[in-house]
């Protein structure tokens, strides 16, 4: 989970993670100020905190990495401020248990 000052709604979002089917979570904190990384190790997330605000991008790259470095097999990008239900998190994986699709993505208005 890339994250930046998302503590009103990282709760909310962990809470509807369908934790039967994950073997971990990460979130990575890009130099937020309002207290997301106590809240995240509090709800016992993988934590890794850039000391500064890198933008988004860079912010991707270490969630990548750092779930290639726990060998993930899947790779589920889940916004910590509720942009879509972590609902999806096993529809969204499917197709990647049967090879049929590399990568699959959604959007808000998919939801």
């Amino acid at each position: 989970m890339p994250a930046y000052n998302a503590k009103k709604t990282l709760a909310k979002t962990w809470a509807e993670v369908p934790y039967e089917y994950i073997d971990a979570a990460v979130l990575v904190d890009d130099g937020s100020e309002d207290n997301t990384v106590v809240l995240a190790k509090q709800l016992g997330l993988h934590t890794f905190v850039h000391d500064s605000n890198r933008g988004y991008g860079a912010n991707q790259k270490t969630c990548y990495r750092e779930a290639l470095r726990l060998n993930a097999d899947i790779v589920v990008m889940l916004h910590p401020d509720y942009q879509y239900s972590p609902r999806l998190i096993v529809s969204l994986a499917a197709g990647h248990s049967t090879a049929e699709c590399p990568a699959t993505s959604t959007s808000p208005t998919d939801c």
